[in-house]
């Protein structure tokens, strides 16, 4: 079992010290939020509260979760970084390879990209990007990534992306993983067919359970059950050292956590707090599984 210290939400100060700590006190990589803008109105529901709606607002603080990678990376040695989930839809794959490429070597290969397709009609129009014929376009735009990230000369011609002979110098020493986001059945179609992992966002243990399920038996049918894959979970109803156990026995592989919210402590409350929370959690819950 691994654990990932979520930063979501937090202000911008106070990330390199998170990434220290977290470090420091047993955690395994750290999940990047991912956000472009917040449009006054949106003309989709948020598909991962009840309601519908955000549970942020204009002032709530945002990084590019790259260049939150590359800062966290300067000050850290081991800690991994990725991002939970960054919405490739409106996003050219080629000039998000040349960024995560360099995130990748920068870091010394402590980088995986989470991807997801995105759900705001006004991130994809105002991006420039095309909201019709959104998954087969990212479909597309995952092949370009990794061809790219690959190394060495890449070409590509497809329905959407059409590029000549063309290199990224320098490449990952290793490849960059990719963990797939999203709860529908063709997001984990995608995350079964092409992904290293599945993302989750926030889901309760019966709810992850179910899906689990459901992707082992797609991993199954794409001929992909014996490579490796990591469940990475926001679990909603369980935490702890008795939570994380359960998560486990359900196939869970990489616990998602924020351990101040359970101390009471909220997105934007004191550094020092915090801290003593992540480190709190390296003790009473990671140093005991």
């Amino acid at each position: 079992m691994k654990f990932t210290l979520s930063v979501a939400l937090s202000p911008l100060d106070h990330l390199t010290e998170l990434a220290r700590t977290a470090e420091e006190s047993g955690f395994s990589a750290i999940a990047l939020p991912d956000s472009l803008f917040y449009s006054e109105t949106v003309s989709a529901d948020y598909p991962y509260t009840s309601d519908g709606n955000r549970f942020w607002n204009a002032e709530t603080p945002w990084v590019d979760p790259l260049v939150a990678a590359g800062a966290m990376g300067a000050v850290t040695t081991s800690i991994r970084f990725y991002t939970s989930v960054l919405k490739l839809g409106s996003r050219h794959p080629v000039l998000l390879a040349r960024q995560v490429g360099s995130v990748a070597v920068l870091t010394g290969d402590r980088f995986g990209l989470g991807l997801g397709v995105g759900w705001s009609p006004e991130e994809f129009a105002w991006c420039g990007q095309a909201y019709q014929g959104r998954g087969r376009r990212v479909d597309e735009a995952i092949e370009v990534l990794r061809r790219i990230l690959g190394g060495g000369m890449v070409d590509f011609h497809g329905e959407f992306y059409d590029f000549d002979k063309l290199q990224m110098s320098p490449a990952p020493g290793r490849p960059v993983p990719f963990y797939i986001g999203g709860h529908t059945e063709v997001a984990l179609r995608r995350a079964a067919r092409v992904g290293d992992g599945w993302a989750s966002a926030m889901m309760t243990h019966d709810e992850l359970r179910t899906t689990i399920e459901r992707l082992e038996d797609l991993r199954g049918e794409y001929g992909r059950a014996d490579l490796p894959f990591e469940y990475q979970a926001v679990c909603t109803d369980r935490f702890g050292l008795d939570g994380s156990r359960d998560l486990a026995a359900i196939g869970v592989t990489d616990v998602i956590t924020i351990p101040w919210l359970m101390d009471g402590i909220g997105f934007d409350g004191d550094l020092a707090a915090k801290q003593a929370s992540v480190r709190k959690f390296g003790a009473e819950v990671i140093a005991k599984l």
